[in-house]
Order: C-alpha cells, then sequence, then structure tokens
C-alpha cells in the first residue's frame, strides 16, 4: 500500500495483534508484546479519537472526545477478573467510548466503537444505567410514549440501528404486564447498535464513517438526554 494511502489509523495489524493476545492472553505474553500494542492499538486509538474531537463537537457539543492513555475515551485493556470466573487478565478488543460530559462512567449516554477480529460495531445509548436512571428512563415511556415511539421508529435510526441488550423477563416493578410499551419498558439497557465492517474500520476516512453513524442516531440520544434532563 502506498504510504500516502495509509490509514493514520487502525490498520491489519491492529487485528493481528488483537487475535495473537485472544491466543496468548497471560502477562508474559502481553509484556513481551507491549511494543506492538503501543504502536498498532494504543497509538491508532489517540489519533481517531484526536480526530473525532472536532467532528463530534458538530454532532453535540455536550459529548467528549478525549485523547489520553488513562482515564480518557480509550477503555483500559485490564479486564476486572474480581467477581469473574473468566480470570484473563487482558480484553481482546479495542473499546472507546465518547460519552456526555455529564456521565461518570460508560453506563453515561454516549457512542461507544468497539474492534474485535471478529465484531466490530458502533453502539449509541446507554449500558445498563443505574435502577434510578433506568426508572427515569422507564417513566419518560410511561408519559410521553409517542415521543419515545418517534425517535425509536425514526428511519434514520431504525434504518441504520437495531435496539439491543438484556431485558427483565417480566414487566418492571409498577407497571402492569399489558402495557402497551411494556417490550421497551423491559430493557435493562437503551443502546442501539450498528455493524461495521473491517473495510469501514481501516478506511482513511474512519471518523467520518463513525459521524454518519453518529448523526443517524441522535433522535435515540435526544431522548435519552431529554429524558434525564440533559442538554444535547
Amino acid at each position: 500500500m502506498p504510504e500516502a494511502s495509509r490509514s493514520p489509523f487502525f490498520e491489519k495489524e491492529t487485528f493481528r495483534f488483537l487475535a495473537d493476545l485472544e491466543a496468548h492472553n497471560d502477562r508474559e505474553w502481553f509484556a513481551e508484546h507491549k511494543p506492538r500494542y503501543e504502536k498498532h492499538v494504543i497509538g491508532p486509538a489517540l489519533e481517531f479519537v484526536r480526530a473525532m474531537q472536532p467532528r463530534l463537537k458538530k454532532v453535540s457539543k455536550f459529548f467528549e472526545a478525549i485523547d489520553k492513555k488513562v482515564g480518557g475515551s480509550i477503555m483500559r485493556i485490564y479486564r476486572d477478573t474480581r467477581f469473574s470466573k473468566d480470570k484473563t487478565p487482558y480484553k481482546t478488543n479495542v473499546g472507546i467510548h465518547f460519552r456526555h460530559e455529564f456521565g461518570a462512567d460508560v453506563h453515561a449516554p454516549g457512542w461507544y466503537i468497539h474492534l474485535h477480529p471478529d465484531e466490530c460495531f458502533v453502539g449509541a445509548g446507554m449500558w445498563m444505567p443505574e435502577t434510578k436512571v433506568l426508572k427515569q428512563l422507564r417513566g419518560s415511556i410511561d408519559a410521553d410514549p409517542n415521543n419515545w415511539l418517534r425517535a425509536k421508529n425514526n428511519h434514520a435510526f431504525a434504518s441504520t440501528f437495531e435496539l439491543a441488550g438484556e431485558s427483565l423477563k417480566t414487566a418492571p416493578q409498577g407497571f402492569p404486564k399489558d402495557h402497551p410499551q411494556i417490550e421497551d419498558l423491559r430493557r435493562k439497557s437503551f443502546i442501539g447498535v450498528c455493524d461495521l465492517s473491517r473495510a469501514d474500520v481501516l478506511a482513511i476516512d474512519f471518523p467520518d464513517r463513525i459521524v454518519e453513524r453518529m448523526k443517524a442516531s441522535k433522535p435515540l440520544m435526544r431522548w435519552l438526554c431529554s429524558a434525564l434532563d440533559l442538554p444535547f
């Protein structure tokens, strides 16, 4: 590939490293290959986040792209194994989260980019919000179902994203089982998912392709922010 056409962001070596890490998920191997991680994962991820900064502000000025190795938009590669049967120490994907400026963690409204050798996608919305927040979202659906349905069924959103995530097996407390919006009231997450191809991720204009998805998700993101009294 000519140098002029190389992507400044993710390349085939990014996925090759992640596949190798999945096959050798231990601290000794990672320590030996950390220069590859820095060069092919962290370096491109930081460049991508920087490229997203001005683009993200054009979608909404209230979401942040923070180009820091730790404590920014790039999620930690180290797994929390304290309460898991899986004791492998490292995540085998790249995770990048552009969250609302009023959000403290991954459960805040935001956009999430997931890169793995077998699956790449962009998520929009809120993943597993705390009980108080979830109750507020459900209350917003109940109080104004048409507003929720307009966001959910918006053509740009519905043709690009699919609502995903776990749901309760029965009606949440305070809502009848035959509520017209019971399927959505049972949701534990309010997140839309849009698949990305390997070609999308390796493209020179990858940030612009992400922005296209972000714009399509604006009906959901705007609804979430409104339901939580956050600016969008």
